[in-house]
């Protein structure tokens, strides 16, 4: 079975309720070909599930505690996400490796936790400027899939994303063979464990790049950041990988 086809948008910090009219755009300009996810904050993830109602546009958060509840002030549970509507959740982002120093065994953690809640964890992984710049960048991101996936995980209830750090949010994307290197290299490293898990490619992700991007074997997708923010920016990577 082939890797399904995803568009995801990490909305970060960002947006209010009334942003929550772009979804009303996304909704009506999709295509069909790829399935559309949108994870914006935790106080914006019901009222948007509730604006789609029902529709194919599908909502996650955008982290998680390990823990199923209790004494944890600030944090939410996978089971609350998935009880507000949630269907993935974006784990190990390089922004919560690097603000709130989590760890790869965290991220496993956190991906085991979503799963039991019923959770597609996307976990993702990538390396600094400086690891690229040392050749280290295959050995820096063998150890982050070794590490942070858990032995529950599925290529159903799994998915990877690949976002370099240096590229995110600065407008600089590795060039087509570095992403092909690195996506080649996971797929092999999980095709006994993973064999149809999705790739993501995450970093400066715009409508300007994304017909290249998803031509390069073993991209499946995208997790988007800032071009998530507005319909008219991400549509056209929608119908890109859909037409892909």
């Amino acid at each position: 079975m082939a890797p399904r086809k995803l568009a995801a948008g990490n909305w970060k910090m960002n947006g209010d309720l009334a942003a929550l009219s772009q979804i009303d755009a996304i909704v009506a300009g999709r295509e069909t070909g790829c399935d559309v996810l949108i994870c914006p904050p935790a106080v914006l993830l019901h009222p948007m599930v509730a604006r789609i109602g029902g529709g194919d546009l599908l909502v996650g958060g955008q982290d998680c505690h390990h823990a199923g509840s209790g004494a944890h002030t600030g944090d939410i549970a996978a089971a609350q996400l998935a009880d507000a509507g949630a269907s993935h959740v974006i784990l190990g982002h390089s922004e919560r490796r690097a603000d709130h120093g989590e760890t790869d065994a965290d991220v496993a953690a956190k991906a085991r936790a979503a799963h039991d809640a019923g959770l597609i964890a996307i976990i993702c992984v990538g390396e600094t400027e400086a690891e690229r710049d040392a050749g280290t960048t295959l050995d820096v991101i063998a150890a982050q899939l070794q590490g942070s996936i858990p032995d529950c995980a599925t290529s159903a209830n799994t998915v990877i994303a690949y976002e370099p750090v240096w590229a995110i949010g600065t407008g600089r994307t590795p060039d087509n063979a570095q992403i092909a290197e690195v996506h080649a290299m996971i797929r092999d490293a999980l095709s006994a464990t993973l064999p149809d898990v999705s790739l993501l490619y995450g970093g400066s992700v715009k409508a300007a790049n994304a017909t290249e991007i998803f031509a390069i074997d073993n991209v499946d997708g995208a997790l988007v950041g800032g071009a998530s923010l507005k319909a008219a920016d991400f549509l056209p990577i929608v119908s890109a990988l859909a037409a892909s």
